[in-house]
């Protein structure tokens, strides 16, 4: 027969802690803020982003909740605060992550343009179509939140992407001129706002135009060909 194991003079149960211990508390674990969401993180952020620019172009920005935004991703406004926390924060994520990559690539293009005035026409020329070709909400986005009064952009524009590519091209065209390559009655920053106005112009009201003249072909391609044609061909008058 197997002998009792005798219990300690204190009531203790020498399997466990005596009567009346207290166990240790045990420390919580520490809490992500917020809820984490499911799925791939970048794939949601990116989905976000692409939401806010679709709202931005369609309605202004100024007029855009971030309960719109993600109405529009089909997610609740609580994941959009986990991404960006607010609506200030998103606006800068669109300019940084969809907006400023576009003028870069079109900056590149004039950077890289060879000597003359022709080469760097139709470079800036060709780099904003292709620009548009592959971001179509870019026109829309320059007209209501940069050329408009009161746009949400314009100071991005004059504070960032100006020193990047229209004082670019004003240098440029100025060395030009003193070399004897440009007419000498032009002012070299007015061919650059001639530039803008006869590519982004055009692009931004095409279904004006295309309505109006009954010929849906007036697309990016003609807009390039055309302003081309205008600004180094057509403008060559004769004495």
């Amino acid at each position: 027969m197997k002998p009792s194991v005798p219990k300690p003079s204190n009531g203790a149960d020498p399997a466990g802690d005596p009567p009346g211990t207290v166990a240790p508390a045990r420390k919580p674990r520490k809490r992500a803020p917020g809820r984490q969401p499911r799925g791939d993180a970048a794939d949601l952020r990116a989905q976000l982003l692409d939401a806010a620019l679709a709202c931005f172009v369609a309605q202004g920005i100024a007029a855009t909740s971030l309960r719109d935004i993600a109405r529009r991703a089909g997610v609740t406004p609580a994941l959009v605060h986990y991404y960006f926390g607010d609506k200030a924060r998103l606006q800068h994520s669109v300019v940084e992550e969809r907006l400023w990559p576009v003028m870069v690539q079109v900056h590149a293009g004039v950077h890289e343009a060879g000597d003359g005035v022709e080469n760097l026409v139709a470079a800036f020329v060709g780099g904003l179509v292709r620009a548009v070709a592959a971001h179509p909400w870019l026109p829309t986005l320059w007209v209501r939140e940069i050329l408009c009064e009161g746009g949400a952009l314009r100071e991005v524009m004059i504070e960032r992407v100006g020193p990047v590519l229209p004082r670019v091209l004003a240098e440029r065209f100025t060395a030009a001129q003193q070399h004897g390559q440009l007419n000498p009655q032009l002012d070299p920053r007015l061919i650059v706002v001639s530039l803008v106005g006869l590519t982004m112009f055009p692009l931004a009201s095409a279904p004006i135009w295309q309505q109006l003249f009954g010929a849906g072909e007036l697309g990016a391609d003609e807009v390039q060909r055309h302003a081309l044609a205008l600004l180094v061909r057509g403008l060559e008058l004769k004495s």
